[in-house]
């Protein structure tokens, strides 16, 4: 399962997320993987939009091992004043974006 997602960072604090990601601790690193996600990515877009991505086996019991974890809240609970409209942990309350298109599925439907 792909899963990909956008969110709105306040302008002003982009240089605090960078600096925070750079690198993000050890033990949330941890957390993520323990979580099932893998090939995760976070690029920055101009007018301090995020954009995600990850993929993951289960996408439900990704967000709810996250949502039990310690160390998983600490780390959104210290992130939580960069983020813009942001109401909840945004791990928890990020939408994801609906996928459009992609080259490996369209090029195995191409081979059947």
């Amino acid at each position: 399962m792909r899963i990909a997602f956008r969110i709105q960072l306040k302008p002003e604090l982009v240089d605090e997320y960078v600096a925070r990601h750079t690198p993000v601790w050890p033990e949330m690193l941890a957390e993520i993987a323990a979580s099932g996600r893998r090939n995760y990515s976070i690029f920055l877009d101009d007018g301090a939009v995020l954009f995600g991505y990850y993929e993951t086996d289960d996408e439900e019991a990704s967000r709810a091992y996250l949502a039990a974890s310690p160390i998983a809240a600490k780390w959104e609970a210290s992130m939580a004043a960069l983020f813009a409209g942001n109401v909840g942990r945004i791990d928890q309350t990020a939408r994801p974006l609906r996928e459009v298109f992609n080259l490996t599925d369209q090029l195995n439907r191409e081979t059947l």
